[in-house]
């Protein structure tokens, strides 16, 4: 629980900064233009656990995470719109920068589908996966060639810490 606690907290450090500075490059586009479909994904995902049978602690990081990632595609909607930058490309538009680190459709869609016996530990794994590209995303953000917008590199900074943890959450959770 204390974990949970800790994980909303650092999330949310920093979200009271919606409006993004004019200073930005393509790679924060980018960075946004990626992330927001992988949230909207882990949400997908995190929204599965509600109806099943899993540990209670997972169900309250489950709900962490929806909070969060839903605040996070606000901001970074918002960010866009002040850039004048359109909020989606096609998914073959940022294949030059590693591509979407999205969880195949067809892995979110047997997880729905997978028997109740079962569940706590697929969703772990696809959870943590789809996680961890969330940190490889915004490690590109932080990188030597990544963006320049403070608030973009503060939610990549964000990501990182808060995901990292989150998915140790999910490996050390007991199935």
């Amino acid at each position: 629980m204390r974990v949970v606690l800790a994980v909303v907290a650092l999330l949310l450090t920093g979200c009271g900064a919606t409006t993004a500075t004019r200073e930005y490059n393509a790679a924060d586009v980018m960075f946004l233009q990626m992330l927001i479909p992988l949230n909207r994904q882990g949400i997908e995902i995190v929204r599965l656990a509600a109806a099943r049978p899993v540990p209670a602690e997972l169900k309250e990081l489950a709900a962490a995470i929806e909070v969060t990632q839903q605040t996070e595609i606000d901001d970074m909607r918002r960010w866009l719109r002040d850039w004048n930058q359109p909020e989606t490309v096609s998914p073959q538009a940022h294949a030059g920068h590693g591509g979407m680190k999205m969880t195949a459709p067809d892995v979110v869609g047997a997880l729905r589908t997978v028997p109740d016996s079962e569940f706590t530990r697929r969703f772990l794994d696809v959870l943590a996966g789809q996680q961890q590209g969330a940190v490889e995303l915004a490690r590109t953000e932080n990188g030597p060639n990544g963006g320049v917008n403070a608030q973009a590199r503060d939610l990549a900074r964000r990501v990182i810490e808060s995901r990292t943890a989150e998915v140790k959450q999910l490996l050390n959770t007991k199935t």
